[in-house]
């Protein structure tokens, strides 16, 4: 087992030295070749000034020809020496940088940058068949518009790359109508899924019930907020993170009406810092519906005319209709702030202010409501005993 594992970090090692072997041979070969291409451009430069005779040379030394050739090889030469390791470095750079922009660009980006500048080429070189017959001028508008066109079709093909999709969905030669229509309806289902409301968990219960229904989008940025609140040092904190993705992984798997799709494209967000404005903006590129318990995260997206589905506003509307006069059975638990004040609590949690409670705290008891206050943090009943009441009837 020793000999077996020694043999495969042998072979890992030579496998990693051979690799560094090969760059190095390949850097080595693109210095001489760099070397011999500029050395050959030294020594047509001397073939060049012979051969249009700018210095007069004498008819008896024919040798200084050969000389000034030889010189101006010699000089590419040297010039390819202290250059070629500049070129290289340049090279280099410029290849990590487009390796790290191609691994952050999207498939769909590159497919359809590519089908963009190949309609502008083809458009440019239809222009060119006219402009050809113009002369120098009709030649350099061609060349000209060849690069415009170019650009504007790779630009127009990133950026629109999904009407373009979805039109090329629709044409009937591709047979592709049902699959607008699904992605229309998908759309309009949309729903995009705060942090706040994965770990509420009460979707779960929403979901099963029938009442959401479609597509929950779970950004990739929610995802990864997950992951860290799971990864927290705090108890409460890591057992919510896990919570959540518990839900998920749930709702994937035993919710057949319910598609749970996590969200990757948001190269576009990474300058954006907060979670909130993320979502704000993943909603209004896909025209979709915020699913949020977050207070201040409705209002921010009812003022940019986003639909929000909050379900903390979902429970306080089908809380039960209390009317002024109705009498309720309740059981007082504690004392209010107010002299004589006892509270009871319904069992969706609604608070009860009772006018004169503070005697009857832990017994059961008959109210009248006397007045309901509906607000932002719910709704609170404010009642008086019945036995007041009476008392008061009479007086």
């Amino acid at each position: 087992m020793i000999a077996l594992s020694l043999l495969t970090f042998r072979f890992s090692f030579l496998i990693f030295a051979s690799r560094r072997e090969v760059n190095t041979i390949f850097k080595k070969a693109v210095y001489g070749l760099l070397i011999l291409l500029l050395g050959a451009v030294g020594g047509y430069l001397g073939l060049l000034i012979v051969d249009i005779n700018i210095i007069t040379w004498p008819e008896t030394l024919p040798q200084l020809k050969i000389g000034l050739i030889v010189i101006t090889t010699m000089l590419g030469v040297v010039v390819g020496v202290f250059t070629a390791p500049k070129i290289i470095k340049v090279f280099i750079k410029l290849k990590d940088g487009t390796d790290r922009k191609l691994a952050k660009t999207h498939a769909s980006d590159v497919l359809m940058g590519a089908v963009g500048l190949a309609f502008g080429l083809i458009i440019a070189n239809l222009l060119g068949a006219i402009l050809a017959h113009m002369g120098q001028i009709g030649k350099t508008v061609w060349f000209l518009s060849t690069i415009v066109l170019g650009y504007l079709g790779l630009v127009v093909g990133v950026k629109k790359r999904e009407e373009l999709l979805n039109w090329m969905y629709s044409l009937p030669r591709l047979g592709k109508e049902k699959a607008l229509k699904t992605v229309v309806k998908e759309k309009e289902a949309i729903k995009v899924l705060d942090t706040s409301v994965v770990i509420d968990g009460r979707i779960i219960e929403l979901c099963e019930s029938g009442f959401l229904e479609g597509v929950m989008l779970v950004p990739s940025f929610v995802v990864d907020e997950l992951r860290h609140v799971a990864d927290s040092s705090d108890l409460l904190k890591r057992n919510r993170g896990r919570r959540g993705l518990d839900i998920l992984n749930h709702m994937r798997k035993n919710m057949p009406d319910v598609q749970v799709r996590v969200y990757d494209d948001v190269r576009e967000l990474e300058n954006i810092a907060e979670v909130d404005a993320k979502l704000i903006k993943v909603a209004q590129k896909l025209g979709g519906k915020i699913l949020t318990n977050d207070y201040n995260l409705n209002k921010v997206a009812e003022l940019q005319e986003i639909k929000v589905l909050n379900i903390n506003e979902l429970a306080n509307a089908v809380k039960p209709v209390v009317l002024p006069g109705e009498e309720m059975v309740v059981q007082v638990v504690k004392d209010g702030k107010e002299s004589g004040q006892g509270l009871a609590y319904l069992e969706d949690g609604t608070m009860i202010v009772v006018d004169g409670g503070k005697n009857h705290i832990g017994q059961t008891i008959t109210v009248l409501v006397t007045s309901v206050l509906q607000t932002a943090a719910g709704r609170m009943i404010f009642a008086k005993t019945k036995i007041n009441g009476r008392q008061n009837e009479s007086a």
